[in-house]
């Protein structure tokens, strides 16, 4: 299909302004991830040259403590029958988003237009029926091209080292500075990856600052991360990806006020149907690309079938 550009948007009339509500149709629960068809899926299993794979998640326990008042996973083992040599497992405060994630288009709508596509609020429920959680992603499974841009290495070669620790907002300019320096173009469904440095720099921080930054994560986390303006939703769906994810805790720089033109996850969730992944562990992949200089690979990702989830480790791995 021929896709619109942003300034093309909406291509229903009625749909709210720079929506792509209605793009796949009335009733589409997908966004963005329609463009993984089997051609995006072929192209990202050319990707796979030499085999060396990396994963993704990290740890389940990370960041620890967690943020945002989240409690942490408490990890029981048992012995189901007792005497023998079988165990069994559960988790309990398992919370979906807490450590490497994808956001489900139902986790954020737009504070005027809602959720993506007009599906209301009260369509999601948990139970059958419900609307737009992760079991549509996991369902359809994610396979297709990946391109990483590593702005975080980028910035040090450029002599603008990034500190994890600082909020730093990333533009289009930096992205597309990197991306040429990378030699990436950019193909109708990529899965893009953004490092920020923010996840290298939290693994090296001490147990004080750690605790510091849970306690209140809201006022004391900083993080570098792209800038929340239109700017950035243009960009991004010109591109034409199926997804995104990085590094940090929110896509977006942290702090910002939570408002439409600082908070992009209203526009990509909301009005443009492109879901988000956080915290994603993308060191040991940066540096082979790095190495090799290829910052394309296969990415494949099967999150959780949750019904009515609002979103879900991504179980993500990349093939090189």
């Amino acid at each position: 299909m021929q896709l619109p550009t942003y300034a093309e948007l909406p291509v229903v009339d009625g749909m709210p302004p720079r929506s792509s509500w209605g793009v796949w149709g009335p009733d589409d629960q997908l966004g963005t991830v329609n463009l993984l068809t089997d051609e995006q899926a072929r192209r990202g299993l050319g990707c796979a040259r030499h085999g060396r794979t990396f994963a993704l998640n990290w740890a389940v326990e990370e960041p620890n403590p967690p943020f945002y008042g989240r409690q942490a996973a408490v990890h029981r083992i048992d012995r189901p029958i007792a005497g023998k040599p079988i165990l069994d497992d559960s988790l309990d405060s398992f919370f979906t988003q807490a450590s490497s994630q994808w956001d489900a288009l139902c986790h954020v709508g737009h504070p005027e237009h809602g959720f993506y596509n007009g599906h209301r609020d009260e369509e999601f429920t948990g139970e059958p029926g419900t609307r737009m959680g992760i079991e549509h992603m996991a369902r359809k499974g994610i396979v297709g091209r990946g391109v990483l841009l590593d702005v975080a290495r980028h910035f040090a070669a450029t002599g603008r080292p990034l500190d994890g620790g600082e909020t730093v907002e990333i533009t289009v300019e930096d992205l597309e500075a990197t991306r040429r320096a990378a030699g990436i173009e950019y193909e109708v469904g990529d899965v893009l990856l953004v490092r920020t440095g923010w996840m290298d720099w939290y693994q090296r921080a001490g147990e004080d600052v750690r605790r510091d930054l849970a306690e209140d994560s809201l006022s004391r986390l900083r993080t570098p991360g792209v800038v929340g303006d239109e700017s950035m939703a243009e960009y991004l769906w010109d591109a034409h990806v199926s997804a995104v994810a990085s590094d940090n805790p929110a896509f977006e720089a942290w702090p910002h006020p939570l408002e439409v033109d600082r908070y992009l996850h209203y526009r990509l969730l909301g009005l443009l149907g492109i879901p988000i992944g956080e915290m994603w562990f993308l060191e040991d992949l940066a540096a082979d690309c790095a190495q090799d200089g290829v910052n394309e690979f296969l990415l494949t990702s099967a999150p959780l079938n949750l019904r009515g989830g609002a979103g879900s480790p991504p179980n993500a791995l990349a093939v090189k």
